[in-house]
């Protein structure tokens, strides 16, 4: 059986367990717990040698990067149900979509949820304690994002990162004026995987995404959420609670 290791349904981790969950496909789910950096340990780097998640094990393969094992499980574990459109023009745009969300919105999100919450994980170690984790994390560049995290984020950066996430919201908000899906005419990986990063804005970015300015996008969220498989999804894999930054 499939087996996948991830955060559980919110952001990068989300799209390939929304994937399994909108295909029925069959998996053992791993739910590793990020406060506890059981992501950087060894048993898990021996899957992953970068220590990151998700990872999906098939057989003697594994599989990583989110929207790559997304994209294979289409491939090699086709179901009913199809997420990527049959045309190539249509599977080429809901890759436009898909490359965008892993290469901007993803990035410009992330930083501001690290400066939110995950740095909020390490502030309590001491010194010593602290780059005891980092010694764990095998990817140079993580190592300098919990640095960052637990030093806090210059402001420059976290304004210019707010500028990126709004643009991506009136960007999303505007195509989604005129089509009900991302791509294709269809629900596929494209809105996969820009929902596992928009889904809850409304709350986190409330000046931002709002019915106000934002109609279209609030619209597509709320229909996504609305399908039942990502009601199972969210039934049966619940969503981690970090705290805030005061």
């Amino acid at each position: 059986m499939l087996k996948l290791y991830s955060f559980g349904p919110a952001a990068n981790s989300m799209k390939p367990l929304l994937t399994l969950y909108e295909k029925g496909t069959a998996f053992e789910g791993h739910r590793l717990n990020p406060a506890t950096f059981e992501h950087h340990s060894d048993w898990f780097k021996a899957i992953n040698p970068r220590g990151q998640v998700p990872a999906l094990v098939d057989g003697d393969k594994v599989i990583t990067e989110s929207t790559v094992i997304c994209e294979y499980l289409e491939d090699e574990h086709p179901s009913a149900v199809a997420l990527r459109p049959a045309d190539s023009y249509g599977r080429a745009q809901m890759r436009i979509w898909t490359k965008w969300v892993d290469e901007y919105f993803c990035w410009c999100v992330s930083t501001i949820g690290w400066h939110r919450y995950v740095g909020n994980m390490v502030k309590a170690l001491s010194d010593e304690e602290f780059e005891a984790k980092v010694a764990a994390i095998p990817v140079v560049e993580q190592k300098v994002k919990w640095r960052r995290a637990r030093e806090g984020f210059p402001q420059d950066m976290l304004d210019e990162e707010m500028r990126k996430i709004a643009f991506s919201v009136k960007r999303l908000n505007d195509h989604l004026a005129d089509n009900e899906w991302l791509a294709g005419g269809m629900f596929s990986l494209a809105d996969i995987c820009n929902f596992a990063i928009a889904n809850g804005m409304h709350y986190g970015f409330a000046e931002l995404v709002n019915e106000a300015d934002t109609p279209h996008l609030l619209r597509w969220t709320a229909q996504i959420n609305e399908r039942p498989a990502v009601k199972k999804m969210f039934a049966e894999v619940p969503m981690e609670k970090l705290r805030p930054q005061d």
